[in-house]
């Protein structure tokens, strides 16, 4: 097996542009040096896919994973903008990660978005991505003609933004380029050097992953998951990708919708089984999602409020910032450990 690496998050700002609601409010440089040097030391990842959407603290904590010996998958992804808006943006971002590939302390992969079928504008209908994940999960929108005319109109448009994004990028970056692809999306890979999805099993995919992952490898190239994993309750395995929807965001402050049974052994677990998948095909890389989900707080004399239950984070957040591992990170240091 090989060593897995880890996503971790600098922040994401997202529906909307005015909306103050982010996936990271607290970033200390200081702090995320530890922490990319926790990546590093003590869960003996050999990567680490930094994301967000704040330029700048993609830039810092990119200099602190290559400080810490960790090659740099540098992923910006931007969040409801316009095509042409988020061709910009990239086009900035990968002209950081060039300075950062230039400095030669690692290797450094340039992820050109993920998902922005659904995280974008001009795609799939909808203003927010909140409202696109939305009509991705309706099962009327499949059965409704209107509803897919639309959604295949904008997803037509998806090849020509792929080549402006990668026509962009190339401008400007001289290593390697790839894209954290939804497992419905459609790309061309040609434009890549990376194969690159964001693959979650789950109870609605489960009879077809194998087959899934192994249809990655038809285009020639390297394939890599740019993530992959589970939350820390029971039945939380099965929800793959959607684990984290159990939060009534209507209320303040968000609280878990209905009751849930902490399990952190579903995360070992699912850790476990999707290795054992990953074995029997050749990765170049594979991420697990994600090593904290630092707005999720971990409350256990608050079950309501225990936001960690909808985190796939390898580590607890607590209120006042104190970072507790769960089972998870041990099972996989030991793994990443033993193939050093």
């Amino acid at each position: 097996m090989q060593p897995i690496g880890v996503n971790y998050d600098t922040g994401l700002r997202y529906d909307g542009h005015d909306n103050n609601r982010s996936t990271r409010n607290r970033f200390d440089p200081g702090t995320v040096a530890a922490e990319l040097r926790m990546i590093a030391n003590d869960l003996h990842a050999p990567a680490v896919r930094v994301s967000g959407n704040d330029p700048d603290r993609l830039v810092i904590a990119g200099e602190a994973a290559l400080d810490a010996g960790l090659d740099l998958w540098f992923s910006p992804i931007p969040m409801d903008l316009e095509p042409d808006e988020y061709i910009a943006f990239l086009a900035d971002c990968a002209a950081r990660a060039e300075t950062l590939r230039q400095s030669g302390r690692g290797d450094v992969v340039l992820v050109l978005g993920c998902e922005l079928s659904v995280f974008c504008k001009g795609i799939v209908p909808g203003e927010t991505s909140g409202e696109r994940l939305a009509l991705m999960g309706d099962p009327a929108t499949w059965t409704d003609q209107d509803k897919l005319a639309q959604l295949y109109a904008g997803l037509s448009r998806w090849g020509e933004v792929q080549q402006k994004l990668v026509a962009a990028a190339r401008g400007v970056f001289g290593g390697r380029i790839t894209y954290a692809a939804g497992m419905w999306e459609d790309v061309n890979w040609e434009l890549f050097d990376i194969v690159s999805v964001d693959a979650y099993r789950d109870a609605a995919n489960s009879a077809t992953f194998r087959d899934d992952l192994r249809a990655r490898f038809t285009w020639g190239k390297p394939v890599a998951i740019t993530e992959f994993g589970c939350c820390a309750y029971r039945g939380a395995a099965d929800r793959g990708g959607s684990g984290w929807m159990i939060v009534d965001r209507s209320v303040t402050p968000p609280a878990i919708k209905g009751s849930f049974e902490r399990d952190e052994e579903e995360q070992v677990e699912y850790l476990l089984e999707l290795v054992e998948e990953f074995e029997r095909i050749e990765l170049a890389a594979a991420f697990w999602f994600s090593f904290a989900g630092f707005e999720l707080q971990r409350r256990p004399d608050d079950p309501q409020h225990d936001l960690d239950l909808s985190s796939y984070g390898l580590v607890a957040v607590h209120d006042d910032g104190r970072l507790t591992p769960k089972r998870v990170f041990g099972k996989l240091a030991e793994l990443n450990d033993g193939q050093r």
